[in-house]
Parts: C-alpha cells; structure tokens; sequence
C-alpha cells in the first residue's frame, strides 16, 4: 500500500523541482524528505527518482504516479466536503490568502459577512502574492486563495487545484501627464519586486508597446507606487482596485489591458461548507447591492 504522505512529498518535488525546496516548504529537513521518498520507492517497487550529483528528477513512472495522486487528493477533498455537508452549522477553520490590494477591497466586506453569518467560524487571513498561493493550497496552508492572472501574464493551470473567475480589471498608466503608453519609452518606471506578476506584466506590456522600461524603483504596494508618480519619481502601471485613493496631479490613462482575478481552491473542495461560504461571502462583496 502506498502512504498518502509520501504521495504528496512526491507532488510536491514535481511542482517545487528540488528536495530543498520541498523541505523548506513543508518545514521538513531535506533529509527526511530524501528518506520519505525512498520509502516510497520500495513501496512502488519501481523507481521513482534519477539521482545526478545533488539534482533529482522524476522517471516517466513517478509523473504517473504524481497523476494518480492528484486523483486521489481531489476524491479525498470531496469526500471530507459532503461529510461536512451533514453539519447543522460552520465551525472550523478558514484560511484565505489574498494579494494586499485585495484585502483592503474585497477580503474586508467578506469577512464582515462571513463573521456575521458563521459567528462560530474561525477567520484566518495571509497576505501573499498570487505567485505563491497555488504552492500555499496544494501544501494545505490556505483553504481558498486570490490568483491573478494579466493579458500580457497568462498563468498555466495548476494540477490539483481548480479556480472560478471573481473580478476583471482594467489597468491605467499612472503618471503625471497624460500620455499614451508608448510615448514613456524615455521615463523612469516603477514596478513591483522582480518575481511578482506585476514586475512580469510592467515588462511585458512595455515591450508590447516596443521598448523595454528602464525601471529605477520597486514597490508592491499601489498606494506606494501612486506616491512615487505623485513625487515625479516615474510613471507605473496600476489596476482598478490599487487606484481606489489617486493623489493630486497623477493621472490615470486606462489601457486595453486586463487583470483578472480568480479565485482558486483544492480540487474536490469547492463545495465544502467552509469554502462555499468564503466564495459566496467574496463574490458578493464585488457585487453592487441591486
């Protein structure tokens, strides 16, 4: 018989690519990680792993095995779903992870309704980029997630997981004159942290618009960003919900790119109690009272 804990270590290598960053994220030590995996190899019989020097990669009958196990966790995920669906009231945990201009737009009115509602259901909130949130669901940290995905950054689906649209955005230049994207080839630029969506997306539509931005500061939050246009210290891309307090003399030039916002969960999850609840609660919470 298989162990479903070492099923998941494997996934996890195939998504994360090393066994350092498997252990790093599931506070295991690389070592443990190595000897759980290798207890799996003699569980399959088969081998599962091609060691080169300090470098693992997965043979053709582990990705197999990664398939299977995605099958598995999404079947157990919809098991757990409809035995709580038995439940008269919502107790528990829900974990939500949201980009920060989110939180302050969207995550807050949710979490006044889901308080009001589920009285009995414990909130708990991360702040992350929507980079890192597949990671944090298939890891069982979060419950539900924010993930972003812009025209010029398309996002690939993530295996084990499953996402449903919540909120499209336009995106504007923020600067202090109004100006046509193209015409900023020359001006300083601010971006989020290399990395992030946002740094990809700033790149991307700049170099759709035939030059590459010469980025001289780095700031992930919009508010921060609009200060810096506002103190001439260059101009930025900024989406719907990051440009919700605009300071005096930044012009906004809506663009015809697209942020798109989706929320993503386990796969077999959606209908869980917890999660139907927190999906309702963030959908209505984009929603103008009628």
């Amino acid at each position: 018989m298989l162990d479903l804990r070492r099923l998941r270590l494997l996934r996890e290598l195939a998504h994360r690519g090393t066994i350092t960053a498997v252990a790093e994220a599931l506070t295991y030590t690389p070592s443990a990680v190595s000897q759980q995996l290798t207890a799996l190899e003699r569980e399959a019989g088969v081998p599962l792993l091609e060691r080169t020097g300090r470098s693992v990669t997965l043979t053709p009958a582990a990705l197999r095995l990664v398939e299977h196990t995605e099958t598995i966790l999404a079947t157990l995920a919809q098991a757990t779903a409809e035995l709580a669906t038995a439940r008269t009231e919502l107790t528990g945990t829900l974990r939500i992870g949201a980009f920060p201009t989110a939180v302050r737009t969207v995550l807050s009115p949710a979490l006044v309704t889901l308080s009001r509602e589920h009285p009995h259901l414990e909130l708990l909130v991360t702040e992350l980029d929507p980079a890192a949130a597949p990671a944090a669901l298939r890891a069982d940290l979060l419950d539900i997630a924010l993930v972003q995905e812009y025209d010029y950054v398309p996002v690939d689906p993530e295996p084990g997981l499953d996402t449903e649209p919540l909120l499209e955005e336009t995106i504007h230049l923020a600067a202090l004159v109004a100006e046509p994207l193209a015409a900023q080839r020359d001006s300083s630029w601010i971006a989020g942290t290399p990395g992030t969506l946002c740094h990809a997306m700033t790149v991307r539509a700049c170099r759709a618009a035939g030059f590459t931005p010469r980025i001289r500061h780095h700031a992930d939050d919009f508010g921060a960003v609009l200060a810096l246009v506002a103190a001439a210290q260059g101009v930025a891309l900024v989406p719907d919900l990051g440009a919700q307090s605009v300071p005096p003399g930044v012009t906004l030039t809506p663009l015809p790119t697209r942020r798109r916002t989706h929320l993503a969960y386990r796969r077999g999850a959606a209908h869980h109690p917890i999660v139907a609840a927190a999906r309702a609660a963030l959908h209505a919470a984009i929603t103008p009272p009628a």
